[in-house]
């Protein structure tokens, strides 16, 4: 690794403008050193440096504006979609997402109400049986 006496590691991992001014300023240099000298880098157990070539990539990505997943940012899977899908047995599922968002626990109880080309689900309160009014509903 040639370096000239300007070109100092970065102690801690440059960030938007200075990140995108120090990547112009290294020119042509090879891509894991630009990295190492921008501050993307771990040291191992045997002292050496290893370049962390995805958070460079993002990082620099992020200075130019540009987001390649501006949704979920826990990394738990799918989002909902609004859908479902009759299985080949006739079960209709709705997931745990929608089941979670509802508040709801296993064994609540609902009642069905069919549609032209629609299905109501109504939940009925597990004391009284009733069904719950509509403010209790949404």
């Amino acid at each position: 690794m040639a370096k000239s006496a300007t070109e100092k590691i970065s102690a801690s991992p440059l960030t938007g403008k200075a990140l995108l001014q120090k990547v112009k300023s290294l020119g042509n240099m090879p891509r894991r050193e630009t990295a190492k000298l921008c501050g993307y880098y771990t040291t191992t157990k045997d002292e050496q440096m290893r370049a962390n070539m995805t958070e460079f990539y993002d990082a620099l990505l992020a200075a130019k504006g540009i987001s390649l997943d501006p949704g979920r940012t826990d990394g738990r899977g799918r989002e909902a979609s609004y859908r479902a899908c009759v299985h080949k047995n006739g079960s209709l599922v709705i997931g745990a997402n929608y089941t979670v968002a509802m508040g709801l626990k296993p064994g609540d109880q609902f009642e069905i109400r069919l549609g032209h080309k629609h299905i109501h689900l109504i939940q009925v309160d597990a004391k009284s049986g009733q069904e719950l009014s509509e403010d209790e509903e949404e």
